[in-house]
């Protein structure tokens, strides 16, 4: 028969009875509840946070208990200074919510009436610490502004050839294995959270939230040249990322490297959790790898979040200067609606009494009176006999008598005849044909480029100026991910309609490609482009 559970405990400090708020520890619960959290809800919050952060300092330096007057002379120190009083009732507090704990203070006790007198000494609890930390952490995610990290694409691509080094031999280390994946992944996750951060703070930025237009137009010409350097950067290197992750994936080498990495990680699990252990830190390499490819690659058509990455950066160059011309537009005196009614705001707080609001109100709208409305005959005869001046009043006016019928139907009699509405399918009919004549010479230009697998360059013969200016948009993608030593690179159009695959050949023969402008000759290549809007209506 189980035993009855024991009363709670009731602990004494500071003469005050306190029962805890919760009973025993039981998994996923805190055990003493949320109280030292109270402290930022309460009057005089900034103080409590101040003593906290004094704490922790004394901490630091390796202090371990703080009197009321150490306290003082910390907050002074910092710039916020406090009367004792208060510093010893926040001590006091902060003792009862649970983030601090007071002793006696025995060692200034020099009679036995010091011992009827409150002298205590405080430190930090558990959760009192806890709590700060909590706090930090907080405060540094609330004020983190990501940044696009071009060094860590560089320093992927290095964690990657040192893993390829490391798959070429018959026994990767292990110790090293895991230290360049750790390093990679690492790299990888700041990479990814920075620049979502980043791309948050920037739309933010856009959207002039919780920022200045003097401060925006200061640095708005570096953040468009900032993320120009990034987006070349990341169509740079995220193509050799991407091929040095195709080269792991194909031979088959990564998944040695992930295992190898899980042994050494379930190095010190008890004998009888290893195996476990080995599956679960093989399950979270795997899923780490995975997001790694997926950030570089577009699979199972899915889009790269670098090619998304990349698009947005692109996306917001335009709108930086949108917002730029908008800003200027305002400070040249063009007509803002949102601004005139700002300023019209402004007059209505500024006007003296609700007379003028009312003048100001029938300026700015012209909501007269409705004299428009029809009057029946009857009154129209009885003004034609007793003539009203236009400039008398209505309240002194005789009241205008409005037939039933206007008031029940809103209609009193045959309307005139309705203005005539523009026809504008002509307009609309040309402007379809117009879309219509572009769209199908690009596609005749996509159709023209796409070849039936891999050939030559110099195979392709001559290109109408549209097929050229679209091929050379291809090449210069594919160029610009070309390095020292690579002979084989692929790149995707900005839309996403075509792919290029080109190859080095050995021959030293030249292209040559014939157009009504001249002649383009270069190195010749073998490549293949596929026109993907075609093969996605074939499937």
């Amino acid at each position: 028969m189980p035993f009855p559970p024991a009363p709670p405990r009731v602990a004494r400090q500071n003469g005050r009875a306190m029962t805890p708020t919760s009973g025993p520890p039981t998994p996923g619960r805190p055990p003493v509840g949320y109280a030292p959290f109270a402290h930022l809800a309460a009057p005089n919050s900034a103080l409590y946070r101040r003593v906290m952060q004094a704490f922790l300092h004394a901490k630091e330096r390796f202090a371990v208990h703080l009197r009321p007057e150490d306290v003082q002379a910390a907050l002074v120190t910092s710039g916020f200074p406090a009367e004792l009083d208060a510093v010893a009732k926040a001590l006091d507090s902060l003792v009862e919510w649970g983030n601090l704990r007071a002793d006696p203070d025995t060692a200034r006790v020099t009679a036995v009436e010091d011992f009827y007198r409150k002298r205590f000494v405080y430190q930090l609890t558990q959760a009192g610490e806890a709590a700060e930390e909590a706090l930090a952490a907080y405060d540094e995610a609330l004020g983190r502004r990501g940044a696009l990290q071009a060094v860590a694409l560089h320093d992927i691509v290095t964690q990657l050839r040192a893993l390829l080094v490391l798959a070429s031999e018959e026994e990767p280390d292990p110790a090293k294995t895991y230290l360049a994946l750790d390093a990679l992944t690492s790299r990888f996750a700041a990479l990814a959270e920075n620049a979502r951060a980043f791309m948050g703070s920037l739309q933010r930025t856009i959207d002039l939230h919780d920022v200045e237009e003097e401060v925006f137009l200061a640095y708005k010409d570096r953040l468009i040249q900032y993320l120009e350097r990034f987006i070349q950067d990341l169509i740079t290197l995220g193509g050799r990322i991407a091929q040095l992750i195709v080269e792991l994936e194909d031979g088959g080498a990564i998944d040695p490297l992930l295992r190898s990495a899980a042994v050494r990680e379930a190095g010190d699990a008890a004998p009888e959790d290893v195996e476990h252990a080995e599956r679960e830190a093989h399950t979270r390499w795997a899923g780490r790898w995975d997001g790694l490819a997926a950030w570089f690659l577009s699979r199972d058509g899915r889009e790269s979040q670098a090619r998304l990455l990349r698009g947005r950066a692109l996306g917001a160059i335009p709108q930086l200067l949108a917002v730029v011309r908008v800003l200027n537009e305002r400070r040249a005196g063009r007509s803002d609606r949102s601004a005139d009614f700002r300023t019209l705001a402004r007059w209505f707080a500024e006007a003296p009494d609700d007379e003028a609001r009312h003048r100001l109100w029938r300026t700015a709208f012209g909501l007269y009176p409705a004299r428009h409305l029809t009057v029946d005959a009857e009154t129209l005869a009885g003004r034609a006999t007793r003539p009203v001046s236009a400039g008398t009043p209505w309240a002194d006016a005789e009241p205008l008598r409005i037939s039933p019928q206007l008031r029940r139907t809103g209609s009193y009699e045959r309307r005139g005849k309705p203005r005539k509405v523009q026809d504008r399918s002509e307009a609309r009919r040309y402007l379809a044909e117009i879309a219509a004549k572009q769209a199908a010479e690009t596609a005749a230009a996509r159709a023209r480029l796409a070849t039936d697998g891999v050939t030559r360059l110099s195979a392709l013969g001559e290109l109408d100026p549209l097929a050229f200016g679209l091929f050379l948009q291809l090449l210069g993608d594919a160029l610009a991910t070309w390095r020292p030593g690579m002979t084989h690179t692929s790149a995707t159009s900005n839309d996403g309609s075509m792919e290029i695959r080109l190859t080095t050949l050995d021959d030293g023969t030249t292209a040559e490609i014939t157009t009504p402008g001249g002649v383009f000759r270069g190195p010749d290549h073998t490549v293949e482009i596929v026109d993907l809007t075609g093969r996605d209506a074939g499937q």
